[in-house]
């Protein structure tokens, strides 16, 4: 058993697509257009693990990302390069945090929002994350 995609749903389909595409390197895969609702699932080149952003047709308000949802997370090996990305889209500042645990280095990164509001940890490739 294995994981093969993650779901959001999403106000915007082609909104959305152009913020993955641009700050997370995400390219479609395919696209499935359904009487209702669109399915796009979004890959990085060589991967099989996808995104999958479901736009409901007569949708016309934001969803509600309630309390529930943590975050998706992307690991890199230029943190700096990917927050230039996110910030070139004109979202709002934030910068790089570290995370120590026990004098050891656990992880440099920052969370960015998408335009449905969904955060996104964005890791550098060190630490406890230097083996993905």
């Amino acid at each position: 058993m294995k994981m093969i995609h993650s779901c959001l749903r999403v106000l915007d389909l082609e909104r959305s697509k152009t913020f993955y595409e641009e700050v997370f390197e995400l390219k479609e895969y395919s696209r499935h257009i359904f009487d209702s609702f669109t399915l796009l699932y979004l890959r990085h080149p060589g991967l099989e693990f996808e995104l999958e952003l479901t736009a409901n047709h007569d949708r016309e308000e934001p969803y509600d990302t309630g309390d529930g949802y943590g975050h998706l997370a992307f690991v890199t090996d230029d943190l700096e390069a990917a927050l230039a990305r996110y910030h070139a889209t004109g979202a709002e500042e934030v910068s790089i945090k570290s995370l120590d645990h026990q004098g050891a280095l656990l992880g440099r990164f920052f969370f960015a929002t998408d335009p449905d509001g969904y955060k996104i940890e964005v890791l550098s490739r060190e630490g406890r994350f230097s083996d993905f």
